[in-house]
């Protein structure tokens, strides 16, 4: 039988290594901050210029609906390559380190993304143009794969007994300071720069800064990972890659639970971001600059909703955080989509509602499941999860939700909305039951 995960928190808060440096949850926390605000201002800033951008300049020959759901499209070809990304990179990680992997992830993911900024448009290479960005797409999710360096995991180990919830909740403050950051930027290029300066250069801007973070988020994270101090705390918390069919044969349900545990705030995530700004672009005379603005207003909200979810969890217990969050996510999906039809209160509303919500169950829901993996597994299990997770909450998400509610109306996205809430109440049921046997 599988030697069973220690419980997060177990570990002392610091650690020293033959006295040369204290390592210090702190310290990982700045880490792992840095290397996911990062990622995330990588995926708004292309999310944004799927909305934008790529209608108008890849599939201009198109109405603005059609262009806009092959767009989406697109977008979802990094979460189905992402997966493929942690199978190619954990096999670079057990043969040449971490620092190896890390590097060369993170090189192809800068590539990717400096290479979307030299986009051509379709009226230069026709067809073409559309084959090029499906391929720095990939690119990218292959990437996103490999970029996965367990510091997030290594952070929940480290955690003290009392502050899991806490520790839990770092990592996740990334994506809404992703947001606001990319968000604002993009504000600033729509408000200042006229219609054809825009679609011509203006949106390439972002990538070259994305590009640039990705340079200072790399050097920040070898900084730690390859130390000798970091190096014997991955090996003494068993945190190495082991082989994907080993770890499928003895995680394998786990890992699938643990995919859909997320899938209520997974789902809401893209649908308060770019789902929105899609229905907003499309059916609203709203201006996009002033929607972007209302989201990083959205965002500064979510942040304290994460923070509150750490303070929260440690009193309640994360599982039953999350499934709270899943019901009121469920009860949110029957009637907040609508709002988006009601002119700008009703947006506002929507917006506010669903970002409160956001932060709390997203707060909570990165390893929900991983802490009952065995150690051997624990570095594997949670990439393989994360990888899935964001598959099956978060690939399609823009694309059917937007799909659904122009043939059937706002009400059916939020059906969408309620599937993920579903998914994740029984996510956790299971996960309770398996721990029971377990125990």
């Amino acid at each position: 039988m599988a030697q069973t995960a220690m419980p997060i928190g177990q570990a002392e808060p610091e650690f020293h290594s033959h006295g040369s440096h204290e390592v210090r949850p702190g310290e990982i926390a700045i880490g792992v901050i840095i290397g996911r605000t990062s990622e995330f201002f990588d995926f708004f800033v292309y999310a944004i210029a799927s909305v934008l951008v790529f209608p108008r300049l890849v599939f201009p020959y198109m109405d603005h609906i059609d262009a806009t759901l092959w767009s989406f499209a697109i977008f979802s070809l990094a979460f189905i390559a992402r997966p493929i990304g942690s199978l190619l990179f954990l096999a670079i990680d057990r043969n040449y380190g971490r620092g190896t992997k890390l590097t060369a992830a993170l090189f192809l993911l800068g590539s990717s993304t400096v290479a979307i900024a030299f986009l051509p448009g379709h009226a230069s290479v026709g067809w073409l143009s559309a084959l090029l960005l499906c391929l720095f797409r990939v690119g990218q999710g292959v990437a996103l794969g490999g970029a996965w360096d367990g510091l997030a995991s290594l952070l929940a180990l480290n955690a003290p007994q009392n502050k899991r919830g806490w520790y839990a909740m770092v990592p996740q403050l990334g994506a809404p300071l992703g947001l606001i950051v990319a968000s604002g930027l993009f504000a600033y290029l729509l408000t200042n720069l006229s219609d054809g300066d825009f679609l011509d250069w203006g949106w390439r801007y972002p990538f070259f800064v994305a590009f640039a973070l990705n340079v200072v988020a790399l050097f920040a994270r070898l900084r730690m990972v390859v130390t000798p101090e970091y190096e014997r705390l991955f090996d003494n918390r068993e945190l190495q890659p082991s082989r994907v069919r080993e770890t499928l044969r003895s995680d394998g349900i786990k890992i699938v639970v643990g995919a859909f545990a997320p899938l209520a705030s997974f789902a809401l995530f893209h649908m308060v971001t770019v789902f929105s700004l899609s229905w907003v672009v499309l059916f609203t005379n709203e201006a996009a600059a002033r929607f972007l603005i209302v989201e990083m207003g959205g965002a500064l909200i979510c942040v304290l909703a994460i923070v509150a979810s750490g303070l929260i969890a440690d009193r309640v217990g994360r599982r039953y955080l999350l499934g709270f969050c899943a019901g009121a996510i469920a009860a949110y999906s029957g009637f907040a989509p609508q709002l988006l039809g009601t002119g700008e209160i009703g947006t506002a509303a929507f917006m506010i509602i669903g970002f409160v919500l956001l932060g709390l169950s997203f707060g909570q829901s990165s390893g929900a499941v991983a802490s009952s993996f065995s150690m051997s597994s624990r570095y594997t299990g949670s990439a393989l999860t994360s990888d899935l997770a964001w598959l099956f909450g978060a690939g399609f998400a823009p694309l059917a939700a937007l799909l659904l509610a122009t043939n059937y109306g706002l009400l059916a996205a939020g059906g969408y909305l309620l599937s993920g809430a579903l998914g994740t109440l029984a996510a956790l049921a299971i996960n309770k039951e398996l721990a029971s046997r377990i125990g």
